[in-house]
Protein backbone atom coordinates (compact mmCIF):
# COMPACT_ATOMS: atom_id res chain seq x y z
CA UNK A 1 0.00 0.00 0.00
CA UNK A 2 1.33 3.82 -0.91
CA UNK A 3 1.20 6.55 1.19
CA UNK A 4 -1.41 8.83 -0.34
CA UNK A 5 -1.42 12.71 0.05
CA UNK A 6 -4.22 12.14 2.00
CA UNK A 7 -3.17 9.44 4.56
CA UNK A 8 -4.33 9.54 7.18
CA UNK A 9 -7.83 9.97 7.24
CA UNK A 10 -10.34 11.67 9.59
CA UNK A 11 -13.28 9.67 10.48
CA UNK A 12 -15.19 11.09 7.46
CA UNK A 13 -11.95 10.18 5.45
CA UNK A 14 -11.01 13.93 4.74
CA UNK A 15 -8.30 16.08 6.00
CA UNK A 16 -10.30 19.47 6.46
CA UNK A 17 -10.42 19.59 9.93
CA UNK A 18 -7.08 17.69 10.80
CA UNK A 19 -4.08 20.13 11.64
CA UNK A 20 -1.22 19.22 9.34
CA UNK A 21 0.96 18.46 12.07
CA UNK A 22 -1.39 15.69 12.79
CA UNK A 23 -1.50 14.66 8.68
CA UNK A 24 2.67 14.26 9.19
CA UNK A 25 2.52 12.04 12.47
CA UNK A 26 0.31 10.19 11.08
CA UNK A 27 2.48 9.80 7.69
CA UNK A 28 5.12 9.02 9.70
CA UNK A 29 3.21 6.07 12.06
CA UNK A 30 2.34 4.68 8.47
CA UNK A 31 5.84 4.94 7.28
CA UNK A 32 7.39 3.23 10.50
CA UNK A 33 4.29 0.57 10.29
CA UNK A 34 6.10 -1.33 7.69
CA UNK A 35 8.84 -4.06 8.97
CA UNK A 36 10.84 -3.43 5.28
CA UNK A 37 10.83 0.48 5.56
CA UNK A 38 12.03 0.17 9.23
CA UNK A 39 15.10 -2.20 8.22
CA UNK A 40 15.52 0.58 5.37
CA UNK A 41 15.57 3.11 7.98
CA UNK A 42 18.34 0.87 10.09
CA UNK A 43 20.76 0.46 7.35
CA UNK A 44 20.27 4.46 7.00
CA UNK A 45 21.07 5.50 10.11
CA UNK A 46 24.96 3.91 9.79
CA UNK A 47 25.18 6.32 6.57
CA UNK A 48 23.98 7.43 3.35
CA UNK A 49 24.02 4.06 0.58
CA UNK A 50 22.40 4.19 -2.41
CA UNK A 51 19.08 3.30 -3.58
CA UNK A 52 20.32 -0.11 -5.38
CA UNK A 53 22.34 -1.61 -2.14
CA UNK A 54 19.71 -1.43 -0.27
CA UNK A 55 17.71 -4.02 -1.88
CA UNK A 56 19.62 -7.35 -1.80
CA UNK A 57 20.03 -6.96 1.81
CA UNK A 58 16.06 -7.13 1.90
CA UNK A 59 15.57 -9.70 -0.12
CA UNK A 60 13.20 -7.00 -2.48
CA UNK A 61 13.62 -5.53 -5.87
CA UNK A 62 15.42 -2.24 -6.71
CA UNK A 63 11.59 -0.88 -8.04
CA UNK A 64 10.38 -1.96 -4.26
CA UNK A 65 12.70 -0.34 -3.08
CA UNK A 66 12.00 2.67 -4.80
CA UNK A 67 8.37 2.60 -3.48
CA UNK A 68 9.55 2.25 -0.25
CA UNK A 69 11.47 4.76 -0.13
CA UNK A 70 8.60 6.94 -1.70
CA UNK A 71 6.41 6.23 1.35
CA UNK A 72 9.51 7.81 3.76
CA UNK A 73 10.65 10.59 2.06
CA UNK A 74 6.86 11.84 1.69
CA UNK A 75 6.99 11.14 5.57
CA UNK A 76 9.74 13.41 5.91
CA UNK A 77 12.17 10.51 7.84
CA UNK A 78 14.34 10.22 4.43
CA UNK A 79 15.41 12.35 1.49
CA UNK A 80 16.68 11.31 -1.80
CA UNK A 81 19.30 12.71 -4.75
CA UNK A 82 19.41 11.19 -7.76
CA UNK A 83 22.98 11.95 -9.57
CA UNK A 84 22.98 10.36 -12.71
CA UNK A 85 21.88 6.80 -12.91
CA UNK A 86 22.26 6.12 -8.58
CA UNK A 87 19.36 7.53 -6.29
CA UNK A 88 21.35 8.31 -3.27
CA UNK A 89 19.52 8.02 0.20
CA UNK A 90 20.10 9.62 3.65
CA UNK A 91 18.17 9.79 6.82
CA UNK A 92 16.28 13.28 7.30
CA UNK A 93 16.99 14.23 11.11
CA UNK A 94 14.06 16.52 10.59
CA UNK A 95 11.49 13.99 10.30
CA UNK A 96 12.63 11.93 13.43
CA UNK A 97 12.61 15.66 15.70
CA UNK A 98 8.89 15.89 14.72
CA UNK A 99 8.43 12.32 16.05
CA UNK A 100 10.14 12.89 19.07
CA UNK A 101 8.56 16.10 19.95
CA UNK A 102 4.94 13.81 19.59
CA UNK A 103 6.64 11.41 21.85
CA UNK A 104 7.73 13.47 24.50
CA UNK A 105 4.48 15.57 24.08
CA UNK A 106 2.35 12.75 25.07
CA UNK A 107 4.81 11.51 27.89
CA UNK A 108 4.65 14.39 29.52
CA UNK A 109 0.91 14.11 29.14
CA UNK A 110 0.84 10.78 30.89
CA UNK A 111 3.30 11.82 33.54
CA UNK A 112 0.94 14.56 34.67
CA UNK A 113 -2.38 12.22 34.66
CA UNK A 114 0.25 9.45 36.32
CA UNK A 115 1.19 11.78 38.99
CA UNK A 116 -2.64 12.86 39.97
CA UNK A 117 -3.21 9.46 40.15
CA UNK A 118 -0.62 9.11 42.40
CA UNK A 119 -1.97 11.88 44.62
CA UNK A 120 -5.23 10.46 44.84
CA UNK A 121 -4.91 7.32 45.61
CA UNK A 122 -1.97 8.34 48.44
CA UNK A 123 -4.88 10.32 49.91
Amino acid sequence: MRCSKDWPPNWDGSLRLMPASKVKIGRIFHALGDPTRRAMVEMLSQGPQAASHLAAPLGITVTAVVQHLQVLEESGLVHTEKAGRVRTCRIEPAGFSLLQQWIADRRTTWERRLDRLSDILAE
